[in-house]
């Protein structure tokens, strides 16, 4: 497992320099920025999700290589946002977790749609390897 999860990092360390500016960014709101509201059900589910998601893009990158498909390692975000979606508006968007909560659901929101594009890519025949790791 830790090999398949070092392939998924050299894939994203061959990545350019936006998307891994991005990648990072995502991994500071769901990896990160958790801890610091680690009393809250919120970042619990939020880190559970982010953790389920590399696993199974360390497991997509042994099975496919470095592909398109990569989109669905994000699919644990979609119950995260069901959920997120009815808390957010209860967390003032004037105190840090408010601002954690809403960052946390727009960049995630994002990444879902940028996902859904890839993956369809993929479907459609893009199958080429994006990285070789």
């Amino acid at each position: 497992m830790i090999d398949d999860a070092l392939g998924l990092m050299r894939g994203i360390r061959s990545m350019p320099l936006f998307w891994k500016l991005w990648v990072h960014a995502l991994a500071g709101v769901n990896m990160v920025a958790p801890l610091f509201f680690w009393g809250r059900p919120e970042a619990g589910w939020t880190l559970a999700a982010f953790i389920a998601g590399f696993i199974t893009g360390a497991l997509l990158v042994k099975r496919q290589g470095f592909t398109r498909l990569l989109g669905l390692m994000h699919v644990f975000w979609l119950p995260l946002l069901a959920w997120l979606w009815g808390r957010v508006e209860l967390a003032p968007a004037s105190e840090h977790f408010g601002i954690w909560l809403r960052a946390l659901f727009l960049m995630n929101a994002l990444s879902l749609l940028i996902d859904a594009v890839d993956v369809m890519r993929y479907l459609r025949g893009e199958r080429r390897k994006l990285a070789n790791v």
